[in-house]
């Protein structure tokens, strides 16, 4: 990453572990225990996907220091978790904000995780990860964690009959209907990850790139 970009990804890195604690917090005083808020947490993409986004950006603040924080500093990664986070961003504004009205400090935490978060790392993304790399295929790899997050929701669902978004709710619109509304979703998914890996390989190729599987 160009060197001035760093105090974005740092920005966004305090920024993002703020709204998550914002969040734990919440989901402790919900739950009644510690225990009990990890648990109600991690049953929602939008906190998982979060947390990822955060883990990037404090990778790209901190530079390459081990397996993980290299990991998270791949282009593929990085336009992968673009992917994720639009995708929260959009099916939060479109189909979910007006089941609930938070107040105070929860209201708060839903704007970072679902707002602010979505807008500051796609524009960390344009600014300042390099995409000459990004390919057509990777596209498909990155379903890898929406569909690996929809078993986990079945899964866990199945053992204590909780289900965290109404589009997934087994017992009120039976595993057939969930089905077909996860095919739509994961299409949204596809099609966000085709449009950024569009305007990757453009960017490339306006700064004079060799853009992956073009020569």
């Amino acid at each position: 990453m160009s060197q001035p970009y760093r105090p974005l990804a740092t920005l966004g890195a305090l920024l993002g572990w703020f709204g998550l604690v914002l969040q734990f917090w919440m989901a402790v005083r919900q739950a009644g225990s510690l225990l009990a808020g990890v648990w109600l947490l991690l049953g929602f993409y939008t906190i998982l996907t979060n947390l990822l986004v955060a883990a990037a950006l404090t990778a790209t603040a901190i530079g390459p220091r081990g397996a993980v924080t290299r990991f998270f500093l791949r282009s593929g990664v990085k336009t992968a978790l673009a992917m994720s986070i639009t995708i929260v961003g959009l099916i939060y504004n479109v189909m979910l904000r007006g089941l609930w009205h938070p107040e105070g400090w929860q209201l708060l935490a839903d704007v970072i995780v679902h707002d602010i978060m979505p807008v500051l790392y796609l524009i960390y993304w344009w600014l300042a990860v390099a995409k000459r790399d990004l390919r057509w295929q990777q596209v498909l790899v990155w379903q890898s964690y929406p569909a690996a997050y929809f078993l986990y929701v079945l899964l866990r669902g199945a053992g204590d009959g909780w289900y965290p978004y109404p589009f997934l709710d087994v017992p009120t619109l039976g595993y057939v209907q969930v089905v077909i509304d996860a095919c739509f979703v994961l299409l949204a998914f596809i099609a966000v990850g085709l449009v950024l890996v569009a305007m990757g390989r453009w960017q490339a190729r306006r700064r004079g790139e060799v853009v992956a599987g073009t020569v």
